[in-house]
């Protein structure tokens, strides 16, 4: 017999001390291992406005092992010039709504997260010095990541504000045990790294390619619109080249679309998925002096992952507001 079901609702506060980095990392790294064994997810779809200018944007994914299905919509711009997140999550078995929780505090460590799953699966593992572009929130989300799946030495960042590279360098020494320094330039950053982060809202690239060493990972979150390329043609021609969801290389990854239309790449660059890396259906390296690249464009895989287990936390803490909502055999009736 169909019933009432309840969800439960969590504001943005809520959830913002729920979870540390490396928690966001293991629910994140459950996620991809599924989509690696087939669990379904869709790139992102965004309706754009022009008048006022905004866009309306989600996208969604199944995760049958964690219990869990739903996805980011989001709205960004629009009059009122600011961005709101909301992540329904159903169970995967009954159907049933679990939660709706306000997502913007966890957008940066769910993303994070993802980039160091990236890392995790392709960078090498003796990995000692991490570059990063970009000081915002997202940058922040990756650093505190990605300094969880490698033991970094040191860590340069730059972004064109000094003082917002210098702030972010005080705030993340602090935070972590390498040494971060603040530097005067993408090639100062990139100069003897290991792992290169770029977390930008560039719609040119952020670096010279010719610039990698061997042996580079780069993880890039910035190019989820077919005109934002923060890695260059080189980059891309370079590596070996790993998005988080094949179906969306031609439709919004900025960089590989750019390399493609140089003719410098085909369709066939993309070696594998990161779930199937994850899940052991691909090979991750190869060898030491490999380039690679994990595009991570933002999917339902991380968000549905990081958001399950936040409620799953909050329920246990008692936090949260229970909502009704009526089934459809009860409630959609035409009356």
């Amino acid at each position: 017999m169909t019933t009432d079901a309840t969800a439960l609702f969590l504001q943005s506060d809520e959830v913002a001390d729920l979870a540390e980095p490396t928690e966001y990392v293991d629910a994140v790294r459950e996620g991809y291992r599924q989509r690696g064994e087939g669990a379904p997810a869709t790139p992102r779809t965004t309706l754009f406005s022009d008048e006022p200018a905004g866009m309306l944007t989600g996208y969604l994914a199944i995760l049958p092992d964690t219990g869990a299905m739903g996805g980011y919509t989001y709205a960004a711009g629009f009059s009122g010039q600011d961005a709101h997140f909301t992540l329904p999550i159903f169970d995967s078995d009954s159907g049933d709504p679990l939660a709706v929780l306000d997502g913007a505090s966890m957008n940066p460590h769910k993303t994070g997260a993802a980039g160091a799953v990236g890392v995790d699966a392709l960078a090498r593992r003796d990995a000692s010095d991490l570059a990063v572009i970009g000081s915002g929130a997202q940058a922040r989300g990756q650093v505190r990541a990605t300094a969880t799946v490698r033991d970094f030495d040191r860590i340069e960042v730059y972004s064109p504000t000094a003082g917002s590279r210098e702030s972010f360098a005080a705030e993340m020494n602090d935070a972590l045990d390498p040494t971060v320094a603040a530097v005067a330039s993408p090639s100062a950053a990139i100069e003897g790294s290991d792992v290169v982060i770029t977390a930008t809202s560039a719609s040119e690239p952020v670096f010279d390619g010719d610039l990698l060493e061997p042996g580079t990972h780069v993880t890039a979150m910035g190019q989820y619109h077919p005109e934002k390329n923060e890695l260059d043609a080189t980059t891309i021609e370079r590596a070996t080249y790993v998005p988080d969801l094949r179906e969306r290389v031609t439709q919004d990854a900025g960089s590989f679309i750019n390399a493609l239309d140089a003719g410098v790449i085909d369709e066939d660059h993309v070696h594998a998925e990161l779930g199937d890396i994850v899940a052991g259906n691909a090979p991750g390296r190869q060898s030491p002096e490999e380039v690679t690249v994990f595009d991570s464009g933002g999917t339902a895989i991380e968000t549905v992952a990081a958001g399950h287990m936040l409620y799953e936390r909050a329920k246990a803490e008692g936090r949260g507001e229970e909502i009704d909502f009526a089934p459809a055999s009860k409630a959609l009736t035409g009356r």
